[in-house]
């Protein structure tokens, strides 16, 4: 197909060479560059910087007020996160791996994709442990929320490659096992989603988020990054019931006067549009070093630990953390009100419309100062009793090596190839049962529960996957590993940000933004 071919020859060269020439001038004159030698950039003067885009959202005020997500766990759905300097101060938890990568032990919970790791920093990343107070200071590599509990749950392989059922099955096991070992996850960060259009009423991957809503976890998904190709924001963004978040670019100052929504944040309808918007243009985050992304994109690197990215999930990223902070502040507000506070207190941009802002851009600074008030939504809630076909979209895996055996997985089957009841999975998914063990609808995926790692907190350990009573051994996975038919080469491409920087815009094929 005509995307397949996105990152091949000349226009690869030239956007590489257009973003490294801005990597080292965003914002400033190398007249007046005050790089830090430990950063790489100047975290006061570039406008991706996480200092920078702490005191857009006001987080640094919260810091100011001693709230830093301390006691507030975010689960992290995504492709796994890399233990770098900067997410290796006792804050990250490894979760279960539900990826193809689990089967072997030295690619388990590590992200060799490169999407996990750069979101993990932005949403809990520091330097070391500290006060509030040092979290102030632009010489430091701050995430918007440091002390809140980074949960890991590692869904998506090294190529990207994921399918839905084990996105379900990875919100199933947050909402499963939300208090275990006192992590107290209250926020999933979902940066995925398919092109589905099957309404919300009936899908089951709308329906497993807001089962998570219901049960006091925040959801902060990513619009989508596919600007105005498509009126519908990527599935479950869609779902009225989640905080959708598209990207804004801030322009690097505090004021909100020159703020703009890039053209590739995905238009919404009158009906369902993104409720916010945070900052997701040309952000610094933590490299997977060896990863797909940190190999593709050499011209994005910043110093030796950072990335530079944009997309929907970077925004998302950012709005997680501020749900940590404002959880930390007001820890029983619900969802509902969680969502009515960041809505409510965000500031509007100037000619920009809702289908593309929402309410705005987020705002700490009002939003702590809110007074929680009762919120009733009047949107239906789904069954999750739909066609988990249809909630793929277009987005499939096929097994096999590029031969005619090759197979795609199709139909009301799981990512093991068994029959989806969908009936039975809905009843599961509302009583919390749908785990047992290491099982995930009879399913073994991971092993029994948390062991001990040495490290600060336990880590829940891997298990041999068996598919229609086949082991999937080592063997097996060399050449004949599920990966996504529609991928081949839609990375993040370096085309945001006048000019452009790499962005993860190629990440919809796949379903990552």
């Amino acid at each position: 197909m005509a995307t397949r071919a996105r990152w091949a020859g000349a226009r690869l060269s030239a956007v590489v060479a257009a973003s490294a020439v801005l990597v080292g001038s965003v914002g400033l004159t190398s007249a007046h560059a005050a790089v830090s030698p430990t950063l790489g950039y100047d975290a006061q003067a570039d406008k991706g910087s996480l200092y920078n885009i702490a005191g857009v959202v006001g987080a640094l005020d919260a810091y100011r007020l001693g709230i830093t997500g301390r006691g507030v766990g975010v689960a992290l759905i995504d492709t796994g996160v890399t233990r770098v300097a900067g997410l290796n101060s006792g804050n990250v938890v490894n979760g279960p791996d539900l990826s193809f990568d689990s089967q072997d032990p030295a690619t388990s919970n590590v992200d060799g994709f490169g999407h996990g790791t750069h979101l993990a920093s932005i949403i809990a990343g520091r330097t070391a442990v500290g006060t509030p107070a040092s979290y102030t200071d632009p010489a430091r590599f701050t995430g918007i929320a440091p002390d809140a509990n980074l949960v890991n749950v590692k869904v998506g392989s090294a190529n990207g490659d994921v399918d839905v059922s084990q996105v379900i099955a990875g919100i199933n096991w947050v909402v499963e096992h939300r208090r275990d070992e006192g992590l107290n996850i209250r926020v999933i960060n979902l940066s995925y989603g398919t092109d589905s259009v099957q309404p919300s009423q009936v899908d089951p991957l709308a329906y497993a988020v807001e089962q998570a809503w219901l049960n006091g976890i925040v959801v902060v998904v990513a619009g989508g990054n596919e600007g105005d190709s498509t009126t519908n924001l990527a599935n479950p963004a869609s779902d009225p019931h989640v905080l959708a978040v598209g990207a804004m670019d801030s322009a690097g100052t505090v004021a909100t006067a020159d703020d703009t929504v890039p053209s590739w944040s995905t238009d919404g309808t009158d009906a369902r549009h993104v409720d916010v918007t945070a900052p997701g243009v040309s952000v610094l985050g933590l490299r997977s070093p060896a990863s797909a992304a940190d190999t593709q994109n050499p011209g994005a690197r910043v110093g030796t630990q950072f990335l530079r990215g944009s997309g929907t999930s970077q925004a998302a990223a950012v709005v997680s953390g501020e749900a940590a902070l404002l959880l930390q502040a007001m820890p029983n507000l619900t969802p509902d009100q969680v969502k009515q506070i960041l809505m409510g207190s965000a500031s509007g941009l100037n000619n920009v419309s809702a289908r593309m802002e929402g309410s705005g851009t987020t705002d700490l600074r009002q939003a702590l100062r809110s007074v929680p008030r009762t919120v009733v939504d009047p949107a239906p809630w789904g069954t999750g009793t739909g066609s988990l076909e249809a909630s793929r979209g277009s987005f499939h895996i096929v097994v096999g090596d590029g031969t005619a055996e090759e197979t795609t997985l199709l139909g009301e089957v799981d990512v093991f190839g068994r029959a989806w009841n969908a009936v039975q999975w809905a009843r599961d998914t509302q009583k919390g049962k749908t785990w047992r063990d290491g099982a995930w609808m009879g399913n073994t995926l991971t092993a029994r529960g948390w062991t001990n790692t040495g490290e600060a907190h336990k880590s829940w350990p891997t298990a041999t996957w068996t598919s229609a009573g086949a082991v999937l051994a080592d063997g097996e996975w060399a050449g004949r590993m599920w990966r996504d038919g529609e991928w081949a080469g839609r990375m993040w491409r370096d085309s945001a940000w006048s000019g452009r920087m790499w962005r993860s815009g190629g990440f919809s094929s796949a379903g990552w933004f």
